[in-house]
């Protein structure tokens, strides 16, 4: 049985060889969870993609995010990491993901490598924010 990512490639993969003229291209949806909503968002562009869910606390996305300059603005972002045979395509492609980074705001809300990318949103979702 194919996964959501799976096929969410295969499509992608359709859609660039039979309509390069359709990009760049960007997506966005909003996204339940079990402690509120994000929206999530996918952008594609010729030979690249990324995806993200961004919440009120910040954001988790895929592994084209640097963390530096968040980090150093105080910003809670947490990474996982595609493949080339398995890329991050879609927001939801991130929920099973395994997150391989993430910024100290991101740990103090309690992200830990080794989560899931689900499991992050739901911790950036309960957040208390500070101002």
């Amino acid at each position: 049985m194919k996964t959501r990512s799976q096929f969410a490639t295969q499509a992608f993969i359709r859609e660039r060889n039979s309509s390069m003229s359709e990009l760049p291209q960007t997506t966005h949806r909003n996204l339940k969870f079990n402690n509120g909503s994000a929206i999530g968002m996918s952008h594609r562009w010729h030979k690249g993609q990324y995806c993200s869910i961004l919440t009120k606390a910040g954001i988790v996305g895929c592994g084209i995010y640097a963390l530096d300059t968040p980090a150093e603005f105080g910003q809670a972002i947490a990474i996982a990491k595609g493949t080339p045979d398995n890329p991050l395509c879609e927001p939801e492609d991130l929920y099973e993901a395994t997150i391989v980074g993430c910024t100290p705001q991101a740990e103090k809300i309690g992200i830990s490598l080794g989560m899931t990318g689900r499991e992050a949103v739901e911790l950036m979702l309960q957040a208390e924010l500070d101002d």
